[in-house]
């Protein structure tokens, strides 16, 4: 029961919040506007953070990786940089030389 109370309650709430943006005929506050361009970072952060913790080997490949892909992020502003740098220089660290 708990589940399908839960499910219901998703539905809901991505329904209305979807609706209400669709149906809406007022520009959003500067404050919204704002604080929107930081949700794919966020999103991003949360998705590659917990991937970091790793064991001895390759684990600082992927601090390694993530710190570039930062950086890049940081001097570019552009999400899709970040990943391309961060996925390349991963990548090219699990070379064996």
């Amino acid at each position: 029961m708990t589940f399908w109370l839960t499910l219901a309650g998703m539905v809901a709430v991505t329904f209305g919040s979807r609706y209400a943006g669709l149906v809406r005929r007022t520009d959003l506050p500067d404050f919204w506007i704002r604080f929107l361009h930081f949700v794919p970072v966020a999103v991003f952060a949360a998705l590659v953070t917990p991937s970091l913790e790793g064991g001895l080997g390759e684990g600082e490949i992927r601090v390694l990786a993530a710190v570039v892909a930062a950086i890049a992020a940081w001097r570019t502003r552009q999400l899709w940089v970040a990943i391309a740098v961060g996925m390349l220089v991963f990548w090219l660290l699990r070379i064996p030389f």
